[in-house]
């Protein structure tokens, strides 16, 4: 590279050398050629390189939850890099991990009051996956070993994530994955649920299936269960009215732990710390990330029951209890972040106010009702979904059309898998602008029939 093909690849002024980059979960090629770029972001608004300001329906990628570059946070972050930038995690602490790990511990219900840190939701579910199966060899059942998850779950890209995922593009390309591995159907039935607002009145039995897998494998070989109380990668599916208290009902019958992952769910999504406490389900494993510091450091963890967490504390007390770790786990910068942000939820009080902008939210998301090629539309929490028709032989064409015009021509940000849209806004939105995104989502999928 010459020293001025060096110097323009360095220049964050405008898109220069676009080539070197291979995003994920991307077109890359669609991309290329059409460039969605961010150069900042403020509160509920990012921003163009050019100035434009685009709305952010999604919350960054589900972990917004505060807005964007919050003083307090920011203010935060810089200050622990002044201080202490990094400190190992192995055998060594500092206090803002401790001091995180006991706010996080507060929010969550019942005994699950430890925590163990990683960087991200994917880190996180390996996590609780090894947890449970390291759990049942220090209690002496080791033949406990398999792992269910759920059709179309969403658990990360990990292998152990893909594993009891069930989305069948984040699974193909990687061969056979983890073995003894076995999956709950979902819970979507359109027939049944169309244009549900909230928990919908049909699919409660659907978690009886647990019981045919119980009968097929026999409980001796089952560690634990994964799903998400809210299935939100793979289009927002809201559980069924009585589905995760039942499943929690099979799950304490046969002895198997129940981990839920909350890495979209958590903090305040859904009215609620946890979507646990909406639910009134005590897990034995919550995975968090995303919004436990905003998105603004990578950040990600399990909590864990009192119980389990006591398991393995047992033995020399020189000897390490779970042989489990990143170099990154409760790194300072992302603990100061999560304090900061942690302290305005509590102080803006945003976990309630999702709660009482729920239904208008819902409201004006299922306006959206009758336009063209809307299939179905869900809504939850501060969460929403709309289903557009396949076109025919290009099945996600449409809502990719949708969102790459959102954002170039109505100057608004979506999340699209499939051809769903999903709606997901930092809970600082007001009133007037769920009433602009809902406004412009309109005009997106007007401009796309």
């Amino acid at each position: 590279m010459t020293a001025q093909s060096s110097r323009a690849a360095n220049d964050l002024s405008a898109p220069n050398d676009l080539e070197a980059w291979w995003l994920p979960f991307t077109a890359n090629r669609s991309f290329k050629s059409r460039p969605r770029m961010i150069a900042r972001a403020k509160d509920m608004h990012y921003y163009t390189p050019e100035g434009r300001a685009v709305i952010d329906g999604a919350a960054g990628l589900w972990c917004c939850n505060a807005g964007h570059n919050r003083d307090e946070i920011t203010a935060a972050i810089q200050k622990q890099a002044a201080e202490l930038d990094y400190s190992p995690a192995f055998q060594f602490g500092h206090a803002a991990g401790f001091a995180t790990a006991a706010r996080i511990a507060q929010l969550a219900p019942g005994d699950l009051d430890h925590v163990f840190f990683c960087n991200s939701g994917s880190e996180a579910v390996d996590t609780a996956l090894k947890i449970a199966l390291a759990y049942w060899n220090v209690q002496g059942q080791g033949g406990r070993t398999r792992l269910i998850g759920r059709e179309r779950g969403y658990h990360g890209v990990g292998f152990g994530g893909i594993s009891v995922g069930g989305i069948v593009k984040n699974r193909q390309f990687f061969g056979s994955l983890l073995a003894g591995v076995d999956h709950l159907p979902h819970t979507y039935n359109r027939a049944e649920q169309a244009f549900s607002r909230g928990e919908p009145e049909w699919g409660a039995h659907l978690a009886d299936d647990l019981e045919r897998i119980v009968a097929l494998h026999d409980a001796s070989t089952i560690a634990a269960v994964i799903v998400e109380p809210m299935a939100g990668s793979t289009g927002v599916l809201p559980p069924p009215k009585g589905y995760l208290q039942r499943l929690r009902q099979i799950c304490d019958k046969y002895g198997i732990l129940l981990i839920f992952d909350e890495v979209i769910s958590g903090f305040g999504r859904l009215g609620t710390a946890f979507a646990a406490e909406r639910y009134g389900v005590i897990p034995d494993m919550i995975t968090f990330a995303k919004g436990v510091n905003s998105g603004t450091v990578p950040m990600g963890g399990v909590i864990v029951r009192k119980g389990i967490h006591d398991a393995f504390m047992k033995g020399p007390e020189n000897a390490i209890e779970l042989f489990h770790g990143y170099t990154y786990s409760g790194h300072p910068l992302a603990c100061a972040a999560a304090l900061a942000t942690q302290d305005i939820y509590r102080d803006e009080k945003l976990f309630e106010r999702a709660k009482e902008l729920e239904p208008v939210w819902a409201d004006a998301v299922h306006s959206l009702k009758g336009l063209p090629n809307v299939l179905d539309i869900r809504s939850i929490g501060l969460v929403g979904a709309i289903d557009l028709a396949s076109r025919p032989d290009a099945v996600g064409a449409r809502a990719f059309e949708a969102m790459d015009r959102g954002f170039h021509d109505h100057d608004v940000m979506m999340r699209i898998t499939g051809d769903t849209i999903a709606l997901s806004p930092p809970l600082i939105v007001s009133e007037d602008q769920i009433g602009e995104i809902v406004d412009k989502v309109g005009k997106v999928i007007r401009a796309v029939a």
